[in-house]
């Protein structure tokens, strides 16, 4: 696997490197804020129920930046969104460092760039997919994407391992874990302040080389808000078990330490890193649509299993190999949803497709933050597996015969 990304990394573009970079450098720090926010508002004497309430206020913040990004990218520069969005993340966690009443942090969590998921939901997604997708030749497109999820699950996993620093300070130092854990939010705020000189780097390339039009999608609009609706079921089904929340079932359901919560998380991560590379080769042989489908659905009755787990051990054993299969549809559908919309609808194609993810995100998680006030059971767990898998069969139905360009090439004899 490692030959094969050396192998492919020689062939991007500087511009995508520093796209891939910057990724990184962010997945690092969503890796210890999911794991980190939950359990310092805990501390913080916060309940269940307002972990979720601010859990879901960045999933709903981040869901209206990220409409409004894809609405006016066709008419300003990508490079400079991003270093906006930089500067944002930076006053993120600078803010969630300084403050620590509810309603202030509530106000931060909205309006930032906080992540508490496993996968990206920011307003840099649909910029930088949009970016990647004009340095790469089609053919390399699902490829590139693929790196790009790696990246970002990997530095991750990474950022997850660096969650046990507080723990670590506490025991050897004598630092309080609060401090600690506000001391992490000041390394969040370090990690956007480095993503910043990697997008005033980026060259001219980047931005559109087509003809702007009056409006940000015209010709794909149904396609797209038909994609939109349906990812929205997905990431509603997500949201029941978003890793902020995941590591909060864990840790009240088996009693488990951080730094044990994030090891399995650690792994969980590396497993979904393994899963984009092996996409791309299955994506080649039987397309983007069928690897989405069926990869994801038996990731997500496995998941369903996870609160029937007897112990802890079996628990681990059920949500690493989810992990291996669910996670293959990330790079096969940011591909496809580039490769099915014409070029200059790009941005608002990626935008729109992205928003429903932090609204539907925000309402599970509401949901299941209610849930585990009321029941140590893993319904969660059982529920937002159940949306998933039926969201699984509903894109086969429908999404099947809507194939990308490169997939309705004819070989020649």
């Amino acid at each position: 696997m490692l030959q094969t990304i050396g192998d492919s990394l020689r062939l991007i573009s500087p511009d995508a490197l520093r796209v891939l970079v910057s990724r990184g450098l962010r997945g690092f720090a969503d890796g210890f804020v999911a794991l980190l926010l939950p359990i310092y508002l805990v501390d913080l004497g916060f309940s269940s129920l307002a972990v979720g309430t601010i859990v879901a206020s960045t999933l709903v913040g981040t869901a209206i930046l990220t409409l409004w990004i894809g609405w006016i990218a066709h008419r300003h520069s990508r490079r400079r969104l991003l270093l906006v969005a930089a500067v944002l993340m930076v006053a993120t966690g600078l803010g969630f460092a300084a403050v620590r009443d509810f309603w202030p942090l509530l106000v931060i969590a909205f309006v930032g760039t906080m992540n508490p998921t496993s996968g990206d939901a920011s307003i840099f997604l649909p910029l930088e997919q949009t970016v990647l997708t004009e340095v790469v030749e089609p053919r390399q497109r699902t490829a590139l994407f693929a790196h790009y999820s790696v990246v970002g699950s990997l530095a991750s996993a990474l950022g997850i391992l660096t969650a046990s620093l507080p723990d670590l300070l506490e025991a050897w130092v004598g630092v309080g874990r609060d401090t600690a854990i506000q001391c992490m939010f000041v390394l969040y705020a370090l990690m956007g302040a480095a993503a910043f000189p990697l997008y005033r780097l980026l060259s001219p390339a980047v931005e559109a080389g087509h003809e702007i039009s009056a409006k940000p999608l015209h010709q794909s609009k149904r396609l797209v808000y038909g994609m939109a609706a349906l990812f929205g079921m997905d990431s509603f089904g997500t949201g029941f078990l978003v890793q902020s929340l995941l590591a909060l079932w864990l840790y009240q359901t088996f009693h488990i330490s951080i730094a044990a919560a994030a090891a399995i998380l650690f792994w969980s991560s590396v497993c979904s890193a393994v899963s984009y590379v092996i996409a791309v080769p299955i994506a080649e042989r039987i397309g983007l649509i069928n690897t989405m489908v069926l990869t994801h659905l038996p990731s997500n009755l496995l998941l369903m299993l996870v609160p029937f787990a007897p112990d802890l051990a079996t628990a681990i054993g059920l949500l690493l190999v989810r992990s291996a299969l669910s996670q293959m549809d990330v790079p096969t559908r940011s591909s496809y949803v580039m490769a099915v919309v014409r070029p200059d609808e790009r941005p608002a194609a990626a935008s729109i497709t992205a928003v429903p993810k932090p609204f539907a995100w925000a309402a599970g998680s509401l949901i299941s933050g209610y849930l585990l006030t009321l029941s140590p059971f893993g319904w969660p767990l059982l529920i937002g597996g159940a949306v998933k898998a039926a969201y699984d069969l509903i894109l086969l139905a429908r999404f099947q015969k809507v194939k990308p360009p490169e997939e309705m090439e004819v070989p020649s004899c």
